[in-house]
């Protein structure tokens, strides 16, 4: 059974084992369970996309077989200029039965709200950018500046308190936007804390913690994000999963490499690319067999190629962490306590 999802209205496609079109069926949000519940037992497939996670613990109480096909997936499958909610679920019946398709794990409550930390204070963090930015530049416009980082807003509003000759509706604006950073400072102090505290309790995430340049955010975040690392063969496959790798446009034999293809899951690889390049600064300081290669590489590559290396390697890392439930043990030195 294919589940095409939306906000309100839901279209299944049923088939038998060779694939004969059985039941079409178009459902109200208030039918599904229902609609399930009287089903017999069968496998159910969903695309994995907003509330999709929510919908497969619902049909899998009423007893059935569910598995999320990542989107990309079912792409290929869909009619060309016949796109519809039917095509859509027929697509996922396709997609499913092909031997090379792989499920996304389906997570469980904690874990979705634990990803809402992460994703309110990454929301939070960009209208922090945005405040700061628009402060700026409100009173660049006045001819008042200062230095780079937001520890010197302080002294930007001393400068806009003391000059007589600006208006008052500038003051004004200008005391609001700092009002608003303040509480958005607070706020993502708070989540943070809560993270932070995640990270400390949680097994995984404290293996994680052991490896240089992941801090408790990534850890969390990552536990959080990959349910099961079991579902990636090998270190590779979880870097490729990343988007860490480069894209590829080779024929003919002759293999042609570009930029990194940017798949998977986005916020990891940021924190994992901020966490690399936290390291690159500490490079000669780093005293094991990956801080020497890290060394080498700078000599000959640019430094955000070399960020991107090393992001791949740390993905590398991980995934050998989670699945041998180890900690880190750098090459080259002596094991730190963990």
């Amino acid at each position: 059974m294919g589940l095409d999802i939306a906000k309100s209205v839901f279209q299944a496609h049923g088939t038998d084992a060779s694939g004969k079109c059985l039941l079409k069926r178009k459902l109200g949000r208030s039918e599904v369970a229902a609609f399930f519940g009287k089903l017999e037992r069968c496998q159910v497939i969903l695309e994995a996309c907003g509330t999709s996670h929510h919908w497969a613990r619902v049909i899998r109480e009423a007893g059935h077989d569910v598995k999320l096909i990542p989107p990309e997936m079912v792409k290929p499958f869909v009619k060309r200029g016949k796109k519809n909610d039917a095509v859509d679920a027929a697509a996922i019946c396709l997609a499913a039965a092909h031997p090379d398709t792989r499920f996304v794990p389906i997570k469980n409550e904690e874990q979705q709200s634990l990803l809402s930390l992460h994703s309110t204070r990454s929301l939070l963090v960009k209208q922090l950018t945005m405040t700061v930015n628009a402060l700026r530049a409100l009173a660049a416009e006045f001819g008042l500046t200062v230095p780079v980082g937001n520890s010197r807003l302080s002294e930007l509003m001393a400068k806009i308190e003391v000059s007589h000759g600006l208006p008052g509706a500038m003051k004004q604006t200008a005391n609001l936007l700092f009002e608003q950073y303040g509480r958005l400072v607070e706020s993502i102090e708070s989540l943070e804390g809560r993270i932070r505290i995640h990270a400390k309790q949680d097994e995984d995430a404290r293996r994680l913690l052991t490896i240089p340049g992941i801090g408790p955010v990534t850890a969390s975040l990552i536990v959080a994000s990959v349910t099961d690392i079991g579902a990636f063969d090998t270190a590779r496959h979880f870097a490729a999963w990343l988007g860490l790798v480069p894209r590829q446009h080779s024929s003919g034999g002759k293999t042609r490499l570009g930029r990194i293809t940017k798949t998977g899951n986005r916020e990891i690889r940021k924190m994992l690319v901020l966490g690399a390049t936290s390291m690159l600064y500490r490079a000669q300081k780093w005293e094991s067999a990956a801080g020497a290669w890290l060394c080498k590489l700078l000599e000959r590559r640019p430094s955000r190629l070399a960020t991107v290396a090393l992001a791949n390697k740390l993905a590398r890392i991980i995934w050998a962490l989670l699945s041998r439930k180890e900690i880190y043990r750098p090459a080259g030195r002596s094991v730190a306590t963990a």
